[in-house]
């Protein structure tokens, strides 16, 4: 019996090779030139039910904005009745955190290749006007040559015309900026570099700069910029740190100050981008027009804003929040960091936690404001929401 090959456009689908609660990503095949590519797959029922239209717009529109040898390739995005799928460079080689992980530290020429290829890239974005805002070892992948990548532009900003700066408290806590977290408004760029400057102690200490178990502690010393170097520490690399983890940023070095240290230019080769045009967004504005008129009715009826996770906001209400379960402190590396962030109150974000788990077969009993599986016991809740409710 002949095997039917799903196909979308050019592309022939193969087996899925990531599942989340929103998308789910396939391996596909350009059937005219045989390349091998990643495809999102978004049902639109979905995107519309979570209000994530405007969300997954700007992802995709950022994407194609931000094109760059270091960073994932969007290659365009197709839609039918009632999916929208984004077409995604296949980047074989894993992430750059889990690389950290088996290697425990990496060397230091090999740190500062990474960081060189990541400060690339990061500057490809400031020129474009993108401010990533979550960049970490779990953004960074890996492709089959070794070549940094940096992905998910969930968090990304393209300032409005005429606005300087931001005011989003986003990101991951150990990898956040001071005065991200003052509330007063900030420079992406700024906190961008600051994020780099985390990532490159990480890449040579093997562990976080900043790690704490509870939030209020944590805040204090990212906001003193209060850390220490591991005696054998590259003093190169040092140097540059102490003008990157400023707390200041209006006296944090800028990237082409980094561009320009000594420690960074050895072996450097700067990555030539080529001539660029116009980029158009027409293709993705078309993929959504089918669902436009749908998402003004829905909207209309129900005033909710959409599902962004602003974890922040709920977080640092809650003062004695112990998050023991991130960080092993009796390891001697670094830990993968969990960020969600959320608009919505207590009960709404209960709501949707409860959906999730009865999809993956789960009988979920709730008490109060936490989640349990009713035949496992497990606890859902990704804190005591009660505390903030």
């Amino acid at each position: 019996m002949k095997r039917v090959t799903k196909k979308v456009g050019k592309y022939e689908i193969g087996r899925t090779i990531g599942e989340g609660t929103f998308a789910k990503v396939k391996f596909a095949k350009n059937s005219e030139t045989g390349e091998a590519v990643a495809i999102k797959v978004l049902a639109k029922s979905t995107i519309l039910k979570h209000k994530m239209v405007d969300q997954i717009k700007r992802e995709i529109s950022i994407m194609k904005i931000v094109r760059h040898p270091n960073i994932v390739t969007l290659h365009e995005v197709l839609s039918s009745h009632t999916k929208i799928y984004i077409v995604l460079e296949f980047v074989t080689g894993g992430e750059l955190f889990d690389r950290i992980v088996h290697k425990k530290k990496l060397s230091e020429n090999e740190a500062r290749g990474y960081f060189q290829q990541l400060i690339d890239a990061v500057a490809h974005c400031h020129f474009k006007g993108v401010y990533h805002r979550d960049l970490k070892p779990e953004n960074l992948l890996l492709d089959s040559r070794e070549r940094l990548k940096v992905s998910d532009f969930g968090l990304s900003a393209l300032p409005q015309e005429g606005v300087e700066l931001l005011y989003t408290t986003c990101g991951t806590p150990n990898y956040i900026a001071p005065e991200v977290l003052r509330k007063r408004g900030y420079d992406g760029a700024a906190a961008d570099i600051w994020s780099c400057g985390v990532i490159l102690y990480v890449l040579l200490a093997g562990h976080l700069p900043f790690e704490e178990s509870d939030l209020p502690t944590l805040y204090k010393k990212v906001s003193a910029a209060e850390f220490s170097y591991p005696f054998w520490f590259p003093s190169g690399a040092k140097s540059l740190l102490d003008k990157i983890l400023d707390p200041n940023p209006e006296t944090r070095i800028k990237i082409h100050g980094i561009r320009e240290h000594p420690w960074f230019q050895m072996n450097y080769v700067s990555i030539s981008q080529g001539e660029e045009g116009d980029v158009s967004l027409d293709d993705v504005c078309a993929v959504f027009d089918d669902i436009e008129d749908q998402y003004v009715t829905e909207r209309s009826e129900e005033k909710i804003a959409p599902l962004t996770m602003n974890a922040f906001e709920m977080i640092t209400l809650s003062q004695g929040l112990n998050l023991s379960g991130l960080f092993d402190r009796s390891q001697d590396h670094v830990k993968r960091q969990t960020r969600f962030v959320s608009r919505k109150p207590a009960r709404d974000i209960i709501s949707a936690i409860n959906a999730a788990a009865e999809l993956l077969g789960f009988k979920v009993v709730r008490r109060g404001y936490k989640l349990y599986d009713h035949d496992m016991g497990q606890d859902f809740s990704p804190m005591n929401i009660h505390r903030i409710s």
